[in-house]
């Protein structure tokens, strides 16, 4: 289960004294999610999902992701939408972690999404590119080409221990990566971690997109080349071309990618692939004593990285 820090009755009990949301009828942890610690509260109102922020998670950006979430639903997208306090505020302190109350969003994540959940799944996101267009507030990608290097420092003395010819991979990838990164394509807000446990599916309804707590700006293009990562892969490590290419037909559907956005997507897929090892790797090596949730195992994403490496032209992935 993800939680890292307990919530008592008492503590509760001062938490909803802050909002009007009803009275508890059932509080437990819940184990989505492995950066915070998170629980579904049932009132005789609604349910609503608590939010501890821990780790990566900094109070200052907490504007960025609260205010988007109201933002995009306020626009139609289908995401959870941040509570807000009898004096107005979006957050809160409990047990001294900032903390957020959240509306419940029903539907089910898929461990083994078809083809159509695929396309579906793009076009929700192509539709929160547009729908995110004018929000006023911008972040930083904090885990974008710039931090790569810092990573790979923070790891590569140990990256052979988990699989051979690790580190090798991850030199080999970096530098040119440095050197190449695309620049001035089409961005705006991003989701940045659009995996298929962050789409929430149910029947005859637009899918649910949770966990923002990585979004920022940056390339639209690059959530694509995020989502080609997550969602278009067999588990012998094997890219599945029909999935991708629903993938990114959908997505054009809604929002045309640039003749650039088309031909750098290869290169933004192997920096995807990249930043997903790098930071699995990271925490493999770094565990974190209090977490029940075992960290993922990062040699899944070295194996997509090395078919990105080779993958050097857009029909490589389905365009």
């Amino acid at each position: 289960m993800a939680v890292y820090t307990e919530v008592s009755f008492d503590d509760l009990d001062t938490l909803l004294a802050g909002y009007d949301v009803g009275r508890p009828k059932s509080f437990k942890g819940i184990a989505e999610g492995v950066e915070n610690s998170n629980f579904l509260l049932q009132t005789d109102r609604a349910d609503f999902i608590l939010t501890l922020y821990e780790k990566r998670v900094r109070e200052s950006d907490l504007p960025y992701f609260l205010g988007l979430m109201e933002h995009l639903a306020a626009r139609g997208v289908r995401c959870p939408v941040p509570v807000r306090r009898r004096d107005g505020a979006m957050w809160t302190k409990v047990n001294g972690k900032s903390a957020a109350l959240l509306t419940y969003l029903e539907g089910l994540s898929l461990n083994r999404p078809e083809t159509a959940h695929c396309a579906v799944a793009a076009a929700a996101c192509a539709k929160m590119h547009d729908a995110g267009k004018d929000f006023a507030l911008t972040r930083a990608n904090a885990l974008g080409p710039r931090d790569w290097r810092k990573l790979v420092d923070a790891t590569i003395a140990d990256a052979d221990s988990v699989q051979q010819g690790l580190s090798a991979l991850l030199t080999n990838t970096l530098a040119p990566l440095e050197r190449n990164w695309p620049s001035g394509l089409p961005g705006g807000v991003i989701h940045a971690d659009l995996f298929p446990d962050n789409v929430l599916f149910t029947q005859h309804q637009v899918p649910g997109l949770i966990d923002f707590y990585f979004a920022c700006n940056d390339f639209h293009a690059y959530d694509i080349a995020v989502m080609l990562n997550a969602w278009c892969f067999e588990r012998d490590g094997s890219y599945n071309l029909t999935n991708g290419r629903a993938m990114l037909t959908a997505y054009r559907r809604v929002r045309e990618l640039t003749a650039e956005e088309r031909a750098a997507l290869p290169m933004l897929a192997r920096g995807a692939a990249l930043r997903f090892l790098l930071t699995r790797l990271y925490d493999w090596l770094n565990p974190d004593p209090s977490a029940i949730v075992r960290a993922k195992d990062p040699r899944e994403f070295a194996k997509r990285l090395r078919f990105f490496s080779t993958a050097n032209k857009p029909a490589d992935l389905g365009l």
